[in-house]
């Protein structure tokens, strides 16, 4: 990978797609060019193999079955794997973040083998956690409070090869008062709007993981940052 070049990867977008999830796709490549940095995103679909020369692949939410089938044709693929190995940033939303564990629940609440990606471990919680969430960034990862929408009945489980991407402000996150997870440069979390548009500095995060960079050139105020904080303000004033 040159410095001045990401390519994006979209991982199964006929499965994992929902709530505008794409979204995260569309602000990476634009705040990635309005710093002179070229872009190339790749979409694949779920009877295609996952290419392993990405820099960032991302994962949406999905219904049930469709998560059920992703996590057994990634595992059969292998390409996600291969990818982590050589160092991509891997960024899952929802059930793109409950397949990236070792389980999690089906259909029914059966558990489902997961992908192994990340040491958590997901099921089927008694109530639908459905609405804003808010949560403060783990300090390490120097990105400013985040903010989402949640609309899941996973509870899940973190390992101690994983620390908590967030802790629960408003909402509910993992259940647990933590919100979602991560190692090394793989990431997962419940949040929806999409996480990425909604959370400019955690967009900036995975560009500057996949840049190899400690801090890229700064941007004007956008429309995203001010979204963020009209999100932040309707939901904890």
């Amino acid at each position: 990978m040159s410095s001045d070049s990401i390519k994006i990867v979209w991982v199964y977008p006929d499965l994992l797609s929902t709530y505008g999830d794409q979204g995260n796709c569309i602000v990476l490549e634009r705040r990635a060019r309005l710093r002179g940095i070229s872009t190339r995103t790749v979409h694949v679909r779920s009877d295609e193999n996952v290419p392993v020369d990405g820099d960032i692949y991302l994962l949406g939410g999905g219904e049930d079955r469709p998560q059920i089938l992703a996590a057994r044709r990634l595992r059969n693929d292998g390409g996600l794997h291969r990818a982590r190995e050589f160092g991509a940033v891997i960024f899952a939303v929802c059930a793109g973040y409950q397949l990236l564990g070792t389980e999690f629940g089906g259909e029914e609440g059966q558990p489902v083998e997961g992908l192994g990606l990340l040491d958590i471990r997901s099921g089927r919680g008694e109530k639908r956690a459905v609405g804003e969430i808010v949560g403060d960034v783990d300090p390490a990862l120097n990105v400013p409070r985040i903010t989402g929408f949640e609309n899941h009945q996973g509870v899940t489980h973190l390992g101690p090869g994983v620390k908590p991407l967030a802790t629960v402000v408003h909402g509910v996150g993992n259940g647990d008062g933590t919100e979602g997870a991560y190692a090394d440069h793989v990431m997962g979390t419940y949040m929806h709007g999409p996480a990425l548009v909604r959370n400019p500095g955690l967009a900036d995060l995975l560009l500057r993981w996949a840049l190899k960079r400690d801090e890229l050139p700064p941007l004007p105020e956008s429309w995203s940052e001010r979204l963020r904080e009209e999100r932040l303000n309707a939901v904890l004033s």
